[in-house]
């Protein structure tokens, strides 16, 4: 029977990466992450979730926030939806940590570097086939300034590794895939998929949130959160395409009406014998004064009549 439990739901993401008892998982996701920078050893969550917290279901649950032995600072985050001011906020809060190591009378030497790993099941990014994306502070040359402030984009939308070449995918492909399909599969079938013992680790998670009633509710609890913040945020995007839809057929009505004013004002110059004005020439004008401009012609086309 599968498991059932989604680990992209943000209660069930800090169980497996924010749990004391289980940092071997967060070691190891790590360490996928760094891939050829310096390994992970050992941690400390610095905000770690407790099976015996009583949270409220509709509290946002928090980032995960460790150290390594070498000092480096860690956050993680799980996110289902993309909100506007996400790249921002990101670069936001890896300078604030960063940051906010420094005390007084320590110098910049003393400063140690902030890594952020932002998870998404939405792509960031939408028109880049990327799986994990690395950023650091670099020239356009690819001269690196510092490697102090990272941000690792995971966007497990654009896994590409099939069941049957899982055995030999990345480690961090095998992270995506666990994230993306643990919760179809059985206990065997992850044994099976993913040997190493770190990922049958991760399924027991699943497992007891399966099979604890008060574990059990709040997961649903926020995966009913998060279905419906991104029904919401689905809404308000297709609010703001149909905006821009309807923006772009404004300026086209408001094209057509100016070409009318053009015609209109060249035919007239014909008429009345004055030297047709171009079309670079009537783009200078704004609405009003080219129907000014077009009553003014039909005053004088009018006179000449009489």
């Amino acid at each position: 029977m599968p498991i059932g439990i989604c680990p992209t739901v943000d209660f069930v993401f800090k169980l497996l990466f924010g749990n004391p008892k289980h940092s071997r998982i967060a070691i190891h996701f790590l360490n996928a992450i760094l891939q050829h920078l310096l390994k992970v050893r050992e941690i400390k969550l610095l905000n770690p979730i407790h099976e015996q917290e009583a949270e409220d279901d509709k509290q946002s649950i928090l980032d995960i926030l460790a150290t390594d032995e070498h000092g480096r600072t860690f956050i993680i985050e799980m996110q289902t939806t993309v909100p506007a001011g996400t790249r921002q906020r990101l670069a936001y809060y890896t300078a604030w940590q960063y940051v906010d190591q420094l005390r007084q009378g320590q110098n910049y030497a003393s400063l140690r570097p902030v890594i952020s790993i932002c998870v998404l099941t939405d792509p960031m990014f939408r028109k880049v086939p990327e799986l994990h994306l690395h950023f650091v502070l670099r020239s356009e040359t690819g001269v690196i300034l510092t490697e102090d402030l990272q941000v690792h984009v995971l966007q497990l939308s654009n896994l590409r590794v099939k069941e049957e070449n899982l055995r030999d995918a990345s480690p961090l492909e095998q992270w995506s895939y666990f994230l993306l399909r643990a919760e179809m599969l059985t206990m065997d079938e992850i044994k099976r998929l993913l040997p190493d013992e770190v990922f049958s680790e991760a399924a027991g998670v699943l497992d007891v949130v399966a099979k604890t009633p008060e574990q059990k509710r709040r997961y649903e609890a926020r995966l009913k959160f998060q279905r419906d913040e991104a029904a919401r945020a689905l809404t308000s995007e297709q609010a703001r395409e149909q905006g821009r839809l309807e923006g772009r057929l404004e300026g086209i009505d408001e094209g057509i009406e100016r070409g009318e004013l053009f015609g209109r004002i060249k035919t007239l110059q014909g008429l009345v014998g004055v030297r047709e004005s171009t079309r670079e020439e009537l783009s200078d004008f704004n609405d009003e004064q080219l129907k000014t401009l077009l009553e003014q012609l039909r005053d004088q086309l009018r006179n000449r009549n009489i």
